[in-house]
C-alpha cells in the first residue's frame, strides 16, 4: 500500500503537469478492478460508501430526478453528493467521482431551481446567445447542488411529433439544432483560440461537463417511435442527424451519450462503425461515450437476459462508461470475466478509462472534488428567473390574432373591466414545466417554485380589473354579459420518453371542447401548452380570436403575460411544421403537403409575418 506522502509526489496529483501526463501516470498505477470501477456509473439509491470505495466506482447519477428526499433544496443535494465523493476519495488512488444529473432545462430536478423552457420552445427563439446564457445559468445551479455533469443537451433533429421526446429537440431543421448547440459553450465555457478540436474542455468550477445526446438519429425513427429504427443512408444520417455533433465537438463537449435507437436495424449501443470508426476516429472525439440508462439490458431479448454478451457488444463497440445503473455488481463481474478471458482486449479498457480520466482532469475534479457552497445563492436567483422569463417571451409563437387581419385581437387590454381566466393549464406549474421536472415524468400542481399563468395575469392587469378564475367555467359564468374576453390555457400533461409516444396528438383533458364552449360566448385567447404541435380542428380555429403556442415554458409564467398584454412583441417562429391532420405525418419543411402552419410561421401583434 502506497502511503499518502508518496502519493503527493505522483504526477497525476500535480495540477501543474499536463493533462495527458497525469492521465498516463494514473492509468499506469491502476489495477483492472480500478479501471472497471471507473467505467461504472451507478444510481444514487444503490450507492453505498463501501461499494464506492471498494469497487472504485467512477460515477453516480440521479436517475429520473431522484434526490436525497422529496423537495430537497440544493444544499441537501450538495450534502448527499459530497458524502458520496468523500467515500470515493478514500479509495486507494483517491480518484474522484463525477456526479451526473438530467439538468435538461435548468437544474430541473431540484426544488426551487430555475426551470427554463424545454428545447422546442428555445428552437422557436432562434436565439443562440440566449441558449448560451441558459447553459451558463444551468451550470451554476447544477454546481451549487454538487453535480458536475449534466446529460444535456439533446441535439436530436425531430422528424415526427409523434415521438415522445419531441420537446427535447430544438427543431425539425438541422440548421436550427446546430445553432442552438451554443448551450454547450454556456454549460462548459468558451474554449480558447487554438484549443484542439475534439479535446474536452471545461473553463472552471462554475461550469459542468456537458453531454451531447443521443448519438445518433434518435429523432428520425420510423413513425416517431421512441427507441425505434431510423432508416436512412449514411449520407442522410450524416447530413441531418450527425451534423449537430460536429458543432458540439468543436465546442469541446466532454461526453456523448449513445442512443437507444437503431440505424437500419442495428442498435447504436452495439454499433462499432458509428461509435468508434466515425465518432472517435473520423470526428476525432477525445472525451468519453456513455451509455443510456439500462441500454445494455436492451441489447438482448427478453430485456436484461444474456447480460455478459450485452456488455461484450457495447464495450467492444466503443461505450466507455456504462450507466448500469442498478445491477452494478453483475456488470463488474461480467466485464472482469470478459477482459480476463481475452474477449475484450485490455487496450479497449485502457482507451475507455483514459477518456474518463481525461474528462475528470480537465474538469478540475482532482483539485476541487467537493461542492462550492458559495454558489448556493445563485439557485433560483432573480437574474436567472429574469433570463427564463425572457426565454418564455421569445419562444411564444402567435398563430392567430383576430378574425380580421386588419383588426388584431392582441395585445389584450390589461384595464378591461372583467376577464375570465380558465383552462386546465392556466394554474398548474407542473403542466407548465412538462416532463423532466422534479421527476422523470414530471407531475401536476405546484411541484416547484414559480409563477403560473393565472398568477402572472393577476399581477399584470390593472387595479380595477376583475379576474374571474374557473378551471372549467360554469354555463352561467360563460353566459355572463360583462366578461370582456377570456384567456384559456389547455394542452398536454407531462410525459417523457416512450410514455410520451402518441399517434393521435389530440389535446388532452377535453381541451378543445373546453375552449370551444367558452369561445362560443366570449372572445377567447387560446394558449396551448404542449411539447409539440397538436390537432387543431377548423371549427375551433374559426371560433377563437387568438392562438398562442407557448410550448412548455417552465417556471416563469410572467413571460407569457409580458407579451399578450403588449409589453413585448411576439418573436417566436415555429421550429417544426404544424400538421393539418395526423394522416399527413411525417410532414417537413419544403414538402408540398399543405400543413396547417408552415415551418417558420409566426405573427407579430400587428399581424405581420415573421421570417427566418
Amino acid at each position: 500500500m502506497t502511503d499518502a506522502a508518496d502519493m503527493k509526489n505522483f504526477t497525476y496529483k500535480d495540477p501543474n503537469e499536463p493533462v495527458e501526463a497525469r492521465v498516463k501516470d494514473l492509468l499506469s498505477r491502476m489495477t483492472l478492478q480500478e479501471k472497471i470501477g471507473q467505467m461504472t456509473q451507478i444510481e444514487h439509491s444503490v450507492a453505498t460508501p463501501s461499494a464506492i470505495r471498494d469497487l472504485f466506482i467512477g460515477s453516480i447519477l440521479s436517475a429520473g430526478g431522484g434526490g436525497p428526499f422529496e423537495r430537497a433544496p440544493s444544499s441537501a443535494w450538495a450534502d448527499m453528493i459530497d458524502g458520496f465523493q468523500k467515500a470515493a476519495l478514500q479509495s486507494r488512488l483517491g480518484i474522484p467521482l463525477i456526479y451526473g444529473t438530467d439538468a435538461v432545462h435548468g437544474n430541473n430536478n431540484v426544488y426551487g431551481a430555475t426551470v427554463f423552457p424545454h428545447n422546442v420552445g428555445l428552437g422557436a427563439t432562434r436565439d443562440a446567445e440566449l441558449s448560451r446564457r441558459i447553459g451558463e445559468a444551468t451550470a451554476l445551479e447544477a454546481r451549487a447542488s454538487g453535480a458536475q455533469y449534466t446529460f444535456a443537451p439533446c441535439v436530436a433533429v425531430c422528424k415526427d411529433p409523434r415521438w415522445g421526446r419531441c420537446y427535447e429537440s430544438y427543431s425539425e431543421k438541422t440548421e436550427i439544432v446546430r445553432k442552438m448547440t451554443s448551450i454547450v459553450t454556456g454549460l462548459q465555457g468558451q474554449p480558447p483560440e487554438g484549443h484542439p478540436r475534439g479535446y474536452p474542455f471545461i473553463a472552471g468550477r462554475k461550469n459542468v461537463v456537458a453531454c451531447a445526446k443521443h448519438f445518433v438519429g434518435d429523432g428520425g425513427t420510423e413513425g416517431g417511435v421512441n427507441e425505434g429504427n431510423t432508416v436512412a443512408s449514411y449520407d442522410e444520417l450524416e447530413k441531418i442527424h450527425m451534423a449537430p455533433y460536429l458543432d458540439c465537438i468543436s465546442r469541446g463537449v466532454c461526453t456523448v451519450m449513445a442512443s437507444y435507437s437503431s440505424w437500419n436495424g442495428t442498435q447504436l449501443h452495439a454499433h462499432h462503425f458509428l461509435l468508434t470508426q466515425v465518432l472517435k476516429e473520423r470526428l476525432g472525439f477525445k472525451g468519453f461515450i456513455i451509455s443510456d440508462s439500462q441500454a445494455l439490458d436492451r441489447l438482448s431479448h427478453p430485456f436484461g437476459s444474456n447480460y455478459g454478451n450485452c456488455v461484450l457488444l457495447a464495450v467492444n463497440s466503443g461505450i466507455d462508461m456504462v450507466m448500469v445503473p442498478l445491477r452494478y455488481k453483475l456488470f463488474v463481474k461480467e466485464l472482469t470475466y470478459l477482459v480476463e478471458s481475452g474477449k475484450i482486449p485490455i487496450s479497449r479498457i485502457d482507451d475507455a478509462v483514459e477518456r474518463i480520466l481525461r474528462v475528470k482532469f480537465v474538469s478540475g475534479l482532482f483539485e476541487y472534488p467537493l461542492t462550492d457552497r458559495s454558489l448556493l445563492d445563485m439557485v433560483g436567483c432573480k437574474p436567472h428567473r429574469e433570463l427564463a422569463r425572457e426565454a418564455v417571451r421569445k419562444s411564444l409563437v402567435l398563430l392567430k390574432n383576430g378574425r380580421d387581419l386588419k383588426k388584431p385581437f392582441l395585445p389584450l387590454n390589461r384595464n378591461a373591466e372583467r376577464i375570465l381566466v380558465a383552462g386546465t393549464h392556466v394554474d398548474n406549474l407542473g403542466f407548465q414545466c412538462g416532463g423532466w421536472t422534479s421527476t422523470w415524468m414530471g407531475d401536476t400542481g405546484r411541484i416547484t417554485i414559480g409563477t403560473t399563468i393565472l398568477e402572472a395575469v393577476k399581477a399584470a392587469v390593472g387595479e380595477k380589473t376583475e379576474v374571474v378564475y374557473e378551471e372549467r367555467p360554469s354555463a352561467d359564468t360563460i353566459a355572463s354579459q360583462d366578461i370582456c374576453y377570456a384567456i384559456v390555457a389547455v394542452g398536454e400533461g407531462p410525459y417523457a420518453e416512450t410514455l410520451g409516444d402518441n399517434s393521435e396528438l389530440t389535446i388532452p383533458f377535453d381541451g378543445s371542447e373546453l375552449v370551444s364552449s367558452i369561445a362560443d360566448k366570449v372572445p377567447t385567447l387560446m394558449i396551448l401548452i404542449s411539447g409539440r404541435p397538436l390537432v387543431l380542428e377548423p371549427p375551433l380555429l374559426e371560433k377563437i380570436e387568438g392562438l398562442v403556442a407557448a410550448w412548455l415554458p417552465g417556471s416563469e409564467g410572467q413571460g407569457i403575460t409580458d407579451v399578450i398584454f403588449g409589453d413585448y412583441e411576439f418573436e417566436g417562429r415555429l421550429p417544426v411544421t404544424w400538421f393539418r391532420s395526423v394522416d399527413q405525418l411525417p410532414v417537413h419543411v419544403g414538402e408540398n403537403k399543405d400543413p396547417l402552419f408552415p415551418f417558420g410561421f409566426g405573427l407579430t401583434g400587428k399581424n405581420e409575418k415573421l421570417s427566418d
